[in-house]
């Protein structure tokens, strides 16, 4: 390496790779034939430079400069003893020129030498933000060397990226259960029956099955609460208040249906574990087994047994939980699909808003107790009595049951009125925002015909083996031109 120094004027002392000497004119300085390099000023012993090729984009790049940044593809490469340890960190090699190989964008491998010598890397227009982290995790960068002209823009694509990509990945979890049928008894029969149990555009009779169990659904929660309504019911002989028997025969009925439906998909599932543990099927079991329980109490004598009867009152309760089969309409509806992905998307959001919540209950049903507790009147003579009004004041429900009656009392309620618009308004913005574009994107992803769609990305499963190598490609995106540092 030279390393220029200058002295009195008409002299300039070069120390070179092998020693020093005195050069009286500059000029003596390149009779060597030193060559520029990328990273510095003037370069000569051969094994302090490696030839790189990235897509037909060939670059000398010094030791120096790479060995800043040992995590990355490039310095690993200097600490390679073998052929075969350097062909795992790049495409090809040629140890005639030493020159190393790399199928990669060579338009991307700009930013990375911009990188090199700043130390920062950044975006790249018109590339896709899940391309980019592909390519900064294939040449080892992290995502802290993001500078920060591009961080809250890199942040912001990636939010929308993974609000766009929720249902795609939904849909591919369902697709792979797809190629788990093969090598498995009746494989053919119970993927086609798979196929329009869960997928109901899929041909007409998947919409007709679909049709008919949301019916059932449907009339089963209507007949509950029909069943409590007083005109429905009925006594018997002894006086004592009996279930309505049509109704019943109407339960039984839709009970059986259920219980059908669930054993079918049980037995068509790919994987019957993956199959118990969904929240859907685990909610239909819990509907449907308070049911049988119920018969079991019903047909034993409570007289030998006083317990049974509280257990079949319990599980008469239990049986409450089949309204939760409502959640079944979420597979055929945007807005309960955009409403579940909007919740999962809203974690921080959610939590953050039952934190202010809790917080600012806490406080004004404090303040109000010890307002309230001397006057008579008031309702408000304890803490928890102090929680339960502060939540429907601080949520603006506003019952009316329980109120302040002194002035204090009324000061209070006022700011924890105005700490509770303010507190929920902050975070339900972002809230909505995530599901408008939840909505947008159930829609734009299924705006094809859904039997095409599940044929071809079936089609495209099979082949993923063979295209597994071309994961990761990336084609020469259009843009801004990127300035060649060095060729």
């Amino acid at each position: 390496i030279l390393i220029l120094m200058f002295k009195p004027p008409g002299l300039l002392y070069c120390r070179l790779y092998g020693g020093d000497s005195l050069c009286s004119d500059a000029s003596e300085i390149f009779t060597g034939g030193f060559t520029m390099v990328y990273g510095q000023v003037l370069h000569q012993p051969q094994d302090c430079f490696i030839n790189v090729n990235v897509g037909g984009f060939k670059q000398r790049m010094d030791h120096t400069v790479l060995k800043r940044f040992p995590q990355t593809r490039l310095s690993r490469l200097l600490c390679c003893s073998s052929k075969e340890a350097i062909l795992e960190l790049c495409d090809d090699f040629s140890p005639s020129d030493m020159e190393y190989y790399f199928d990669r964008s060579p338009r991307f491998f700009c930013y990375v030498l911009n990188f090199y010598l700043t130390g920062k890397i950044h975006l790249v227009d018109g590339l896709c933000v899940v391309s980019f982290i592909q390519e900064i995790e294939y040449w080892g960068i992290k995502e802290r060397h993001l500078d920060f002209c591009c961080s809250n823009k890199f942040h912001e694509m990636m939010e929308l990226a993974d609000n766009q990509q929720w249902d795609q990945r939904s849909d591919e979890v369902q697709l792979e259960s797809l190629v788990m049928f093969e090598g498995t008894w009746c494989a053919d029969v119970r993927r086609s029956v798979w196929i329009r149990l869960e997928n109901p555009g899929f041909s007409t009779s998947a919409k007709a099955m679909a049709v008919v169990s949301l019916s059932v659904v449907l009339m089963s929660i209507i007949a509950m609460c029909v069943h409590s309504m007083p005109d429905f019911h009925q006594v018997d002989l002894d006086e004592n208040e009996i279930e309505n028997p049509v109704l019943t025969v109407f339960e039984t009925l839709c009970v059986l249906f259920f219980s059908a439906e669930f054993i079918l998909r049980l037995v068509v599932a790919p994987s019957a574990r993956k199959f118990l543990s969904s929240p859907l099927n685990i909610i239909d079991l819990l509907s449907i087994l308070p049911f049988y329980v119920t018969v079991v109490c019903d047909t034993m004598n409570k007289d030998e047994n006083p317990d049974l009867e509280n257990v079949g009152k319990v599980a008469q309760i239990l049986r409450l939980m089949r309204v939760f089969r409502i959640f079944k309409l979420a597979r055929h509806s945007a807005g309960l699909r955009s409403l579940g992905a909007t919740l999962r998307h809203s974690s921080r959001e959610v939590g953050l808003l039952v934190l202010f919540l809790s917080v600012g209950i806490s406080m004004f049903s404090a303040l109000i107790y010890f307002v309230e507790k001397e006057t008579k009147e008031s309702e408000l003579q304890n803490i928890p009595i102090g929680w339960w009004w502060a939540t429907i004041s601080m949520t603006t429900v506003g019952y009316g049951d329980t109120f302040p009656v002194t002035l204090a009392g009324k000061l209070i309620g006022t700011l924890c009125i105005i700490c509770g618009l303010l507190i929920v308004a902050l975070p339900i913005t972002n809230i909505f925002n995530k599901f408008s574009k939840c909505f947008l994107c159930w829609w734009l992803v299924h705006a094809t015909d859904p039997h095409e769609a599940v044929s071809m990305r079936v089609m495209l499963l099979t082949e993923c083996t063979s295209t597994a190598n071309m994961q990761g490609r990336l084609k020469r995106p259009t843009g801004r031109n990127v300035p060649i540092l060095h060729k």
